[in-house]
């Protein structure tokens, strides 16, 4: 039998398979290229290339969603790019000094990474503009006007974006954020035909990647808002509704058993009613055959009352009391620091839950300052502290090898120094994927790039060709996000244009010895132990979920049936987002070059079994809101006491030894369905933490 190609050695080949962005095409095509053609038509060729440069480096950030969420995607970074810019102008002449600053430069921008993707890539940015502005040829500019240029060319993009889109489709100002709610229900539909497939895992995981990027758009509408209009309020209401939903079909993925094609119809009819604004219709008739189908069509219900409503309820009515359990569904879920999480109480004055009735009320200023502090916060939930253990992993991986290629560049080609630490900015952070996988396509993606400008040069000998190639690179850019060596050529093709008007032609034959030279440093510095330990940036992460795990079956076993459930939604989705977070790292880490080599556990069994934990917990809660029999308070205590236990046990990982969990009674109680199945997903998940 043929053996298995190893995951690091196939990992290189994967493609995403997206659909065009031709919007982000356009936008690509307009930016960096038509910048360096006016500094360079107008007689200031530095400007253009700082211009085109920022809007390169905003180019990587443009991806589909709605305009808001592009503000923060690409503005933020935007930011962090002409503060680096700034930097690296002022360290331009400080010699060997340079090593030291951009060893600290580069420590802050990887201990950043664990912080979340939108920090993580202004980090990444920062220290590539910082290099960028202490390398590059660039006289007679201050490092503040540099600083300035290269946000010119970052809010150029940006104002495209707000300006040049397509059509808006019905729904008004709100598309953007009506399809992403649309989504859900579709993603939710798809999950509910995978129940009792082996598809039935993959359909959750989009689904709970649906629910994540249509909270990120909601919350977003809401940061810039006083007081939301009556459409926005009712999106937010069917948001909750789609929140509801799809706690039962976890449900009823748990129970594993098929169901008929009508039921996924009513999701599909709810989310063609978002795209379009016409009623749903009607749909599939309820069935009690199950508790998590009656769970379901009573959710799917209240659902149906929510789209039927043209205007928000009144307060006190029985359907102001069903919007009401449904919009406090929508908390905030932020990562939790210790076990006992606690979500903010409706009176909290400005910190009040998204989508409550005290958000709603209490706009004010300080809803929007917490908001953005949010954005920049630097102390985060476990795995996510900038300076926690994880983070200094990070932030040493990077600072090590920036600084060592600063170094060997500076000893053989101290004119052009820079292409050596920039290449490794892009290759080095944990966060963006296996290193080995990284660092050939980063030499395959140059080699190629290198190449085709070589052979532009030749074939277009007008002086107007650099501003070609850069407009080809600009529109190729965002097509090139599914796979990194093509990202690698379409950066390299606007980069090598930079460089030849900035009055270095003769740079780009170095440009595959340099990469070379830097890939080779990235490898080996980047492989020394107890740099960006796997245990480090995966174990807390699960630990995180475990402990909102927890939290969440405590919730379920305090509350009586009919209660508010928005708490418990809630915690729910503080789980799920913390195991997304786990699975990306956990992936990641089971993709490295030495990832079997030096014993790490199996993380994405690990995530997979916390997975399984949450799903069965789900299960439990939809059970006892039908009615079923509740467990003592003892078996409670109990199995709440093992996920804490567990959860610490991952939050404190030992790399050397494996820690056996102590062996406290899980015996689920013979009269108790309620808990057998989380108690039994504990007992298999028992030997992953142990040996973490």
């Amino acid at each position: 039998m043929p053996r298995a190609v190893p995951v690091w050695l196939a990992h290189p080949f994967r493609w995403q398979r997206l659909p065009v962005p031709w919007p982000a095409v356009v936008r690509g095509a307009l930016c960096a290229g038509p910048l360096l053609g006016a500094g360079v038509a107008t007689g200031h060729p530095a400007a253009g290339v700082l211009a085109g440069l920022g809007a390169m480096l905003a180019g990587v950030n443009d991806r589909p969603g709605t305009r808001r969420r592009g503000v923060v995607h690409i503005g933020l970074p935007a930011l962090a790019v002409a503060l680096g810019m700034f930097a690296g102008a002022s360290l331009a002449d400080v010699g060997w000094w340079l090593v030291l600053a951009l060893f600290g430069i580069g420590f802050v921008s990887g201990a950043g990474s664990v912080a979340g993707p939108v920090r993580s890539a202004a980090g990444m940015q920062m220290l590539a503009a910082a290099i960028l502005g202490a390398g590059m040829p660039l006289p007679h500019l201050e490092p503040w006007t540099k600083g300035l240029l290269t946000l010119a060319g970052a809010g150029w993009l940006l104002l495209l974006r707000l300006v040049l889109r397509s059509p808006r489709p019905p729904g008004g100002s709100l598309s953007g954020e009506r399809g992403a709610v649309a989504t859900v229900f579709d993603a939710l539909a798809d999950a509910l035909a995978a129940v009792g497939t082996p598809g039935a895992e993959p359909a959750r995981r989009r689904l709970t990647t649906a629910l994540d990027r249509a909270d990120e758009a909601m919350r977003l509408r809401r940061l810039l808002r006083r007081r939301p209009r009556t459409d926005e309020r009712r999106l937010i209401e069917r948001f909750a509704a789609a929140t509801a939903l799809c706690e039962a079909s976890v449900a009823l993925l748990w129970e594993a058993r098929p169901l008929p094609a009508r039921v996924a119809q009513g999701p599909r009819a709810l989310a063609r009613s978002l795209r379009t604004g016409r009623a749903p219709g009607r749909l599939p008739a309820p069935e009690t055959s199950t508790p998590a189908r009656s769970a379901f069509d009573r959710a799917l219900l209240d659902a149906a009352v929510v789209f039927a409503r043209t205007q928000p309820p009144a307060a006190g009515t029985a359907a102001g009391a069903t919007d009401e359990r449904l919009l406090r569904g929508l908390r905030s879920a932020a990562p939790v620091d210790a076990p006992e999480h606690r979500v903010p109480e409706e009176d909290s004055g400005a910190w009040a839950p998204f989508g409550s009735r005290a958000a709603f009320e209490t706009g004010r200023w300080a809803s929007f300052v917490r908001g953005v502090a949010g954005v920049f916060a630097w102390r985060r939930g476990p795995g996510r502290r900038v300076f926690g253990p994880a983070g200094r992993d990070y932030g040493l991986r990077v600072g090590v090898c920036i600084a060592a290629c600063t170094a060997m560049a500076l000893l053989l080609r101290a004119e052009h120094w820079y292409w050596l630490p920039a290449t490794a900015t892009f290759l080095v952070k944990p966060d963006l994927g296996p290193l080995f996988s990284r660092t050939v396509n980063r030499f395959a993606g140059t080699a190629c790039g290198v190449l085709v400008f070589a052979v532009a040069g030749l074939a277009l000998p007008d002086a107007w060709w650099p501003v070609v190639m850069a407009t080809a690179g600009g529109a190729l850019l965002p097509f090139a996000t599914r796979h990194f060596a093509l990202q690698t050529v379409a950066i390299t093709l606007m980069v090598l244009s930079f460089v030849h008007v900035s009055g270095a032609p003769e740079a780009a034959p170095e440009r595959i010895l340099d990469t070379s030279i830097a890939c080779l440093i990235v490898l080996v510095v980047g492989h020394l132990p107890r740099l960006a330990d796997p245990r480090r940036r995966v174990g807390p992460r699960v630990g995180a979920a475990l402990h909102c795990t927890e939290a969440y079956l405590r919730q379920v076993l305090a509350t009586e049936p009919g209660t508010d459930t928005g708490e418990r939604l809630a915690l729910r989705r503080a789980a799920y987002q913390a195991l997304g977070e786990a699975r990306t790292a956990a992936e990641t880490a089971a993709a490295e070059l030495l990832a079997h080599r030096r014993g790490d556990p199996d993380w994405p069994t690990v995530v997979k079994a916390a997975e399984r934990i949450v799903d069965a917990t789900t299960a439990a809660a939809v059970r006892l809101d039908q009615g079923a029999q509740r467990p003592s308070e003892e078996d409670a205590r109990r199995l709440c006491a093992v996920l804490t236990d567990m959860a610490t046990a991952l939050n404190s990982p030992r790399p050397h030894r494996p820690r056996p969990l102590p062996p406290p009674a899980l015996d689920s109680a013979p009269n108790c369905a309620t808990l057998s199945d989380v108690a039994t997903e504990l007992e298999r998940m028992r030997g992953y933490a142990g040996a973490v």
